[in-house]
């Protein structure tokens, strides 16, 4: 079973926008051109992730893959225009 720790922080740039950094990384190691876009950032939580793990809005599959290649993950808010529908396991 593969497991990826990471560290969540919410961006000040739009509500509901996530950004998921590898445990082994820190925000010095973002593209330039990424932390002008998500601006200041402040700690939310941390999480351990698994392909058995269900996240609410994202695919675990994409997050564990783009942590590993890129060492971060950006989450984008809802499309306001696109129904916010829970469709259950």
């Amino acid at each position: 079973m593969s497991i990826i720790k990471c560290k969540v922080y919410r961006c000040s740039k739009q509500d509901g926008m996530y950004l998921y950094i590898h445990e082994n990384k820190t925000s010095k190691d973002l593209p330039k051109e990424l932390i002008k876009m998500v601006k200041d950032l402040t700690h939310t939580l941390d999480l351990e992730l698994s392909p058995e793990r269900k996240l609410a809005r994202e695919d675990i599959n994409m997050v564990m893959k783009n942590l590993k290649e890129k060492g971060y993950h950006l989450q984008m808010p809802p499309d306001p225009l696109s129904p916010n529908l829970y469709l259950g396991d």
